[in-house]
């Protein structure tokens, strides 16, 4: 029984996970010598009068929800693309904006939420399968595609509500971007549990994990083997308006209110290096979305971190590129190839020593 367990480590660390669970790791000793309690779980009652947890682990876990999402819908993209969507933030300001604009023509019911999210998705889509048209029909790079609406997507998302950063408010509203009463955990962890068992679902139950994957590896042996990579890279698009209504929704919940200027500033930055700690290759191809899930987590535990350690919020982002470029480097096949090399070297001069004493 040991020797599975232990094979099965081994494993994991061979496998793409490696480096995103080698990086967690670090992180979560880090801060287990410099603070003991950084990781424990406190009760408390918020303002509803309400029992719930807190602490910085829920806080990582809360604070990542809509990176995490964001982070799956780009790992898509780019497996199906070879390449990274970077106007995710700005269709999640234009999905805000327009589940905003839905809330305050009436009241804000459960069915009044509903349609202000299918409304919004619907539009997101529309806004996202225009990148994929750029880039599956006429070629043109994802990145230099989407660069397009990631320089007019917020101020389309200023111009729905004519101008303006409305509020709104509401229980309801509380509760998706809070806690929902007798329920300690933060709604948007439970929403993130939900969408990932969803995707997981589509991805293990279908044939569009593979299909995507096939596209990303080899386009033309993709289509010489039935299938439609223009088809695909719609699909993939789709699944991302579906991504960014979701984050812009649950942020307008958090916060009460749309500022297209600040919704998920620089949220696209943080998601393709989700994907890239995450072990993916951001050249397409196969992908592993517990990585990706894993890297959002680290990012956000990386940023709690060094809020804890009373570094300035100017100077965070720095900390975050010098640890992030460690990790990714780590990650680079370059540095595999030399790991790989060193590995080999130290067990042919063991497996010499060993025959030296055995003699």
């Amino acid at each position: 029984m040991t020797n599975k367990i232990l094979n099965q480590i081994k494993k994991v660390f061979q496998s793409q996970l490696a480096i995103p669970i080698i990086a967690l790791l670090i992180l979560v000793v880090f801060n287990l010598i410099r603070d003991p309690s950084f990781f424990s779980i406190g009760i408390k009652t918020n303002n509803l009068k309400n029992t719930v947890l807190s602490g910085n682990l829920i806080s990582i876990l809360n604070g990542a929800s809509e990176l995490v999402i964001l982070s799956i819908g780009m790992t898509l993209i780019t497996s199906a693309t070879k390449g990274q969507d970077i106007s995710i933030g700005a269709s999640a300001a234009i999905a805000g904006s327009v589940f905003v604009k839905i809330l305050r023509a009436g009241n804000i019911t459960a069915g009044t939420m509903l349609a202000a999210f299918v409304f919004a998705c619907i539009v997101a889509i529309i806004f996202c399968l225009f990148n994929g048209l750029l880039i599956s029909k006429f070629n043109i790079q994802p990145m230099i595609a989407s660069l397009i609406l990631y320089t007019a997507g917020r101020p389309i998302a200023y111009w729905i509500n004519g101008g303006a950063t409305p509020n709104v408010e509401g229980k309801l509203l509380s509760y998706i971007g809070g806690f929902i009463p007798h329920i300690a955990i933060p709604t948007p962890i439970l929403i993130v549990i939900v969408f990932v068992l969803l995707i997981n679902l589509l991805l293990k139950k279908t044939t569009l994990s593979l299909f995507i994957q096939s596209v990303g590896i080899n386009e033309r042996a993709a289509k010489l083997n039935g299938i439609n990579p223009f088809l695909m890279k719609m699909i993939v698009f789709v699944i991302l308006g579906v991504c960014v209504t979701l984050a812009g929704s649950m942020n307008v919940c958090r916060i009460g209110l749309i500022n297209h200027e600040t919704i998920l500033l620089d949220v696209e930055m943080d998601a393709i290096l989700a994907v890239a700690i995450g072990g993916n290759s951001l050249g397409g191809g196969k992908f592993k979305l517990a990585g990706s899930i894993l890297g959002a987590y680290i990012i956000q535990a990386l940023t709690i971190t060094l809020y804890s350690m009373d570094v300035p919020s100017t100077a965070v982002k720095a900390y975050k590129a010098i640890v992030i470029i460690i990790i990714v480097l780590a990650g680079s096949p370059v540095v595999k190839a030399w790991v790989g090399k060193l590995k080999k070297k130290i067990m042919e001069k063991y497996a010499k020593s060993a025959k030296v004493e055995s003699k």
